[in-house]
């Protein structure tokens, strides 16, 4: 209701903004709430605008961009045909060696696990799908804007890709960004057998070049002990983590020259789990995920970076400190493999001559677990079975499998070969030892006393009686 106080105030409103310093009247309407959403609603029209533009000159690797390093997989080959950059997916059944002593028949791309498809931004491409499988399958392009009738969708968009069959999608590539592709068709099998894999869009202009550019695609498997089959009906209990379908020690490592500026591309499409990706030693910037960059403002001090199921996340740093730095999920049993999780709980449990006795009816049976799980057990396994942690490391064994890598950050090298360990190049003194007697009795460090804690404002030691 308006009267003559409302007026009033009104008035008093619009002089008091007569006078506003002009740094607060200057806001454009991109500043509002308002404004945001009409600057977003501009974009999108712009993308679909896009989708029927004349395309732009296809990118060539190592001229227009640099292309990423896929760590044990690769990147899907193309050639340039009327100015449309055209690839050849084929889904087919393979096998691959996940770690040491473990192989299993697999689903997914051109005899590979994960390969990558990179292209740029603004340019056209023509991708030819061939079903080797024994049942149809389609290919969706995981975050990427296009036609409808090129999403991949079996039923919905499309028909489904019989065996034997040929497709083809094709589209102009409008935003860039770290996207995915994976089969939607069956998808509880074809993408738990691996049907899934990095899509990168270089933007055409970059806001900036890093000097390492990493992708990675995190996976779960659900492969018993004997068998050769991944379960596809796995819900729960996955027993194989892999970083582009390998399982440490079978991951190859990240290695960076002193000082660069180095980007990780991580993707999870795999059927049920989230994963905590950590890296020793470096805090990053989590700067974009599959919908885009994230404004500078945005970006995210992390050491782990959360990557969802069917989510990317982009992580950034810069490699100032030389050495061997682990990344890895930090669930800690996607750090094992094979491991089997139906056994009852031996933490000190004192067997006395059990083994003895179960030996005469099982000449090979091992009791283990009673004093922990880190040391290595050596003990006979089933055919087709991968040690259930990792390797020999230069300090002894790494207690660590699965999902789990190195990062290899080195001064000087000219190549990105594995550089091998960096214990010889640690300077003296940097690296944790056995503590000298003389030096502790110095520090007033007595092994055999517990240091009482310091009494906290709710300890025993200070509440009232």
């Amino acid at each position: 209701m308006m009267n003559r106080r409302t007026i009033l105030a009104s008035g008093a409103a619009l002089a008091a903004g007569a006078v506003l310093p002009k740094a607060a009247s200057a806001a454009t309407p991109a500043e509002t709430p308002a404004g945001a959403a009409y600057s977003n609603r501009r974009q999108s029209e712009a993308r679909a605008r896009a989708l029927t533009a004349k395309p732009l000159a296809p990118g060539l690797p190592n001229r227009d961009y640099m292309p990423v390093v896929a760590p044990n997989t690769g990147t899907l080959p193309f050639q340039i045909v009327d100015g449309v950059k055209v690839f050849h997916m084929v889904a087919m059944e393979f096998w691959n060696e996940f770690a040491p002593g473990l192989k299993a028949l697999v689903w997914g791309y051109n005899g590979m696990l994960h390969p990558v498809l990179e292209a740029v931004e603004g340019e056209r491409v023509r991708i030819y799908v061939t079903n080797r499988l024994p049942e149809p399958t389609t290919v969706h392009w995981h975050g990427l804007y296009v036609d409808n009738g090129m999403d991949g969708l079996s039923g919905v968009t499309q028909t489904p890709i019989k065996p034997g069959e040929t497709y083809k999608y094709e589209f102009n590539l409008v935003e860039p960004g770290t996207k995915m592709y994976h089969s939607h068709y069956d998808e509880m099998t074809q993408i738990a057998l691996g049907m899934t894999g990095m899509f990168i869009i270089h933007p055409r202009t970059p806001r900036y070049r890093v000097d390492r550019d990493f992708a990675i695609m995190l996976h779960e498997w659900d492969i018993v002990p004997g068998t050769y089959r991944p379960n596809p009906l796995q819900m729960t209990d996955f027993n194989v983590f892999t970083m582009n379908g390998k399982s440490f020690p079978s991951t190859h490592p990240l290695v960076a020259r002193t000082g660069q500026r180095v980007r990780i591309r991580l993707g999870n499409l795999g059927p049920m789990d989230h994963h905590p990706i950590h890296l020793h030693n470096y805090s990053f910037q989590v700067v974009a995920s599959d919908g885009g960059d994230y404004p500078p403002s945005a970006w995210q001090p992390e050491t782990t970076v959360l990557v969802p199921v069917g989510s990317t996340r982009v992580v950034e740093f810069d490699a100032t400190n030389p050495g061997d730095w682990a990344m890895h999920c930090h669930m800690t049993h996607h750090t094992m493999t094979q491991m089997g999780h139906h056994f009852g709980n031996m933490i000190g449990v004192k067997p006395g001559n059990l083994g003895e006795k179960m030996r005469q009816l099982l000449p090979r049976y091992m009791t283990m677990g009673e004093d922990g799980m880190g040391t290595p057990m050596n003990m006979p396994t089933l055919p087709n079975t991968a040690a259930m942690e990792g390797g020999k490391g230069p300090y002894g064994f790494i207690n660590m499998g699965g999902m789990f890598t190195i990062l290899k950050v080195r001064d000087g090298i000219t190549s990105y070969e594995d550089v091998g360990w960096y214990k010889p190049l640690a300077p003296p003194g940097t690296v944790s030892q056995l503590a000298v007697p003389a030096q502790m009795k110095h520090d007033g460090v007595n092994p055999q006393n517990i240091p009482p804690p310091i009494p906290g404002p709710s300890s025993p030691a200070t509440t009232p009686m």
